[in-house]
């Protein structure tokens, strides 16, 4: 994996213009908050000048996001934005899901703060490497890849709502051609699957969690009113939100020998961050952190 980014960084090869066999994937884990452990890692990619050296991006929910400040040529903006707390508190608020409101305003950050920055969606549209953010669909409850869904700016918007829709927290869940999308955690919180079954042959990938920071099954309330949510909303999901922990297993499983893989993640000990968390010191030291692992792998 390192010898071919390396080797296509002194080249300076371009997406479809390459000399070599592979197909190199990047793949960023999502996870809410936790995603500032993910951002420090994609900065590091990208300050030493290997962006290029992909032919794909995949994001899931979070890792969508930083997946487009990577593409757009400003991933420093989404590192930013973890430390500030006008940002997290706008975008996460508890206290809102008492008035019904969205818990996570996914469409505040998107149509709102990343109008303000401004994010260069225009870039990320006519990337030449392949932007795959995910999506859980509502009626199969199967991953959706929203490649195809972007064409300009509007749907571009559209679909990083999808990717990052988390059931009842994030209000109404985004639509897509009729069919209800949520968040692409349910069914890939991982985004390796979907780049492996599309022809990757290298994936790295950024992980969001420290192998000892291992996720537990939900609360029994958690479970009951998800699963009531979704019953109504989008039964196709039912399973995906119940195999979620077998998932988990399996995918720590495959991404520890599968071959063609090499995982970044935060070192054994680094602090919890919850996916709800607005502590704006933690996600700043989260995305040191993050920094600081990319660069043991990368530069090693």
């Amino acid at each position: 994996m390192l010898e071919i980014l390396r080797s296509r960084l002194a080249s300076g090869s371009k997406p479809g213009e390459r000399d070599d066999d592979a197909r190199v994937a990047l793949a960023i884990e999502g996870g809410g908050s936790r995603g500032a452990y993910s951002n420090g890692m994609a900065a590091v990619v990208d300050e030493l000048g290997l962006t290029p050296c992909f032919d794909a991006v995949y994001g899931s929910s979070a890792g969508s996001l930083t997946g487009a400040w990577l593409l757009g040529g400003q991933v420093h903006w989404g590192e930013i934005g973890w430390g500030d707390p006008r940002v997290m508190r706008g975008v996460t608020n508890p206290w809102r899901g008492l008035m019904l409101g969205p818990v996570v305003d996914t469409a505040h950050l998107v149509h709102t703060v990343y109008e303000a920055v401004p994010m260069n969606f225009d870039a990320i549209v006519a990337s030449p490497i392949e932007f795959h953010p995910l999506a859980t669909a509502g009626d199969t409850g199967e991953v959706f890849d929203l490649y195809k869904s972007i064409v300009d700016k509007p749907s571009l918007q559209r679909s990083l709502r999808a990717s990052t829709g988390l059931p009842l927290l994030s209000g109404r869940p985004v639509r897509l051609d009729g069919r209800i999308m949520l968040d692409a955690g349910l069914i890939e919180q991982i985004p390796y699957r979907s780049a492996l079954a599309q022809g990757a042959t290298h994936v790295l990938v950024l992980r969001t969690r420290a192998a000892d920071d291992q996720p537990g099954p939900p609360s029994p309330m958690e479970n009951r009113v998800v699963l009531r949510y979704l019953n109504r909303v989008a039964p196709g999901a039912v399973p995906a939100w119940l195999g979620r922990l077998d998932r988990h297993r399996e995918d720590e499983k495959v991404l520890a020998e599968h071959p063609g893989v090499l995982q970044i993640r935060p070192a054994d000990g680094t602090p919890h961050v919850s996916r709800l968390s607005r502590n704006t010191r933690l996600l700043a030291r989260a995305v040191g952190l993050g920094r600081h692992a990319a660069r043991l792998v990368l530069q090693s």
